[in-house]
């Protein structure tokens, strides 16, 4: 730093000594790289790595850990939902036990971006597009509807990775209006059989039905 006057208060700036060691410090050491290295590893949250998205999670509300519930089949008759008949399944018996996941640098910032971009909507439909837009850019149409009755479904015309769909359905960070329940909706379209025109659907014999069960989750 060739300028010692902007380390140097001005009440020192004539002593010769006080210049003569700010000067030689300024030619031993540069905080250049550690500056960078600290906008790259901990503040963009693009490039940050391990503690440095702990630090952007804490500030976001936002653990690392998942908790994600036992996939659990039980004996049921409710026709579209993920029941198994009699000699399949056992009978319900409470709610499953969960499980603890320490999510990725890549999953964790996915649900950091989600929880930021949550902290900072209004939670309108344009806004929750938008958001869904940023998110899974370049992955495909992503979008939320207002399905009535005070519930939302966010659809999503291509797969998401399991970490995304834990996310999105067991972390709390999902946006949406307060007292409205959300729904998670992926859409396999090359292999889903269906009749709207101008869309990707198989025709009879080519693609299987949207199966409500895997296909339709209730988010937390």
């Amino acid at each position: 730093m060739e300028n010692f006057e902007q380390t140097i208060i001005s009440q020192y700036a004539n002593s010769a000594t006080i210049v003569q060691l700010v000067t030689n410090m300024n030619g031993y050491i540069d905080p250049t790289t550690d500056f960078t290295n600290f906008y790259n590893y901990v503040w963009n949250i693009q490039t940050a790595q391990n503690f440095g998205l702990d630090i952007l999670g804490r500030i976001v509300n936002v653990s690392r850990q998942l908790k994600i519930p036992a996939a659990i089949v039980n004996l049921g008759f409710k026709e579209g939902l993920n029941y198994q008949p009699f000699g399949q399944a056992p009978f319900y018996n409470g709610p499953p036990a969960s499980n603890v996941y320490l999510l990725t640098d890549d999953a964790y910032r996915t649900l950091i971006l989600m929880k930021a971009l949550w902290n900072i909507s209004n939670s309108t439909a344009s806004a929750i597009n938008q958001l869904l837009k940023n998110l899974f850019a370049g992955r495909g149409r992503c979008y939320v509807t207002d399905t009535g009755q005070m519930q939302i479904r966010f659809v999503f015309e291509f797969p998401l990775f399991p970490y995304e769909i834990a996310i999105l359905t067991n972390s709390n960070a999902v946006p949406r209006p307060a007292a409205v329940l959300a729904q998670v909706m992926q859409l396999d379209l090359p292999n889903t059989f269906g009749f709207k025109e101008g869309q990707v659907f198989q025709t009879f014999g080519h693609g299987v039905f949207f199966n409500s069960a895997t296909g339709l989750v209730t988010a937390n």
